[in-house]
């Protein structure tokens, strides 16, 4: 039996997804400058921020990447001012652009995704938030959303109950948990990657992902059960059909 459901926020919730790309742009784009030459090419949606960087915690995108130029810069610690060169400095830089452009004007919701929330929420399935987003919260009450949630884990609270990031299951089973419900009974909504390795991962009941960008391919190869271009696509009773009572 379905008893709830748990979403992504970036590119599933609000159309935040492009608003992350921009700023990592325009972050790692700088960096490229400043290290002179290491790389030939400026950072890419398709070939850089979808493999490397989607889904992923922030210092966790920022690692990867620059890997995948060949270039490694120290840890550093999470208080790093936004003009060093470590891993936290160049994600508390991006951190900082992505604020900027938040706060500069509205931040785009889905409204297919939200009627959804509240069909699911009037039929007394709970439903919850895991994001890497350390901003989940803070966007969540700009849009007015925050209050339809029962569960919410964010990228502020991996560090603060010692779980792993995604593609690791933990988020997604966390909030299963502050739902009291069991994963083979929640449906996880996705559309990046290594979220949807994370629902796989956890063995949930269903996982749906969510192709913004047409790569319903892409989902499925990577463990989704659905895989939809928008969730206008996916009516709640054929959600339901896949939880038999």
């Amino acid at each position: 039996m379905l008893k709830a459901a748990i979403f992504d926020l970036d590119g599933v919730i609000t159309d935040t997804a492009v608003i992350h790309f921009r700023a990592w742009k325009s972050t790692f784009d700088e960096v490229m400058r400043s290290l002179k030459g290491v790389a030939e090419r400026p950072f890419e949606h398709d070939a850089d921020y979808v493999p490397f960087v989607d889904g992923k915690p922030r210092y966790d995108g920022v690692s990867t990447f620059l890997a995948s130029r060949g270039i490694e810069l120290p840890f550093g610690e999470p208080s790093d001012p936004i003009d060093t060169m470590s891993v936290c400095g160049v994600g508390n830089r991006k951190n900082g652009a992505f604020l900027d452009i938040v706060e500069s004007g509205d931040v785009p919701v889905f409204q297919s995704t939200v009627r959804l929330v509240d069909q699911l929420r009037s039929e007394g399935i709970r439903v919850g938030v895991a994001s890497s987003s350390k901003n989940c919260r803070p966007v969540l009450r700009q849009t007015n959303l925050i209050e339809r949630f029962d569960a919410i884990i964010d990228g502020t609270d991996v560090p603060r109950l010692g779980i792993k990031g995604k593609p690791a299951p933990d988020m997604f089973l966390g909030v299963a948990h502050d739902l009291s419900a069991a994963a083979r009974n929640s449906v996880v909504f996705e559309d990046a990657y290594v979220g949807v390795e994370a629902g796989k991962n956890g063995e949930f009941g269903l996982v749906v992902g969510i192709a913004r960008n047409g790569d319903t391919a892409g989902l499925l190869a990577r463990g989704a059960h659905i895989a939809v271009n928008d969730l206008e696509e996916l009516p709640l009773h054929e959600i339901r059909s896949r939880f038999p009572d």
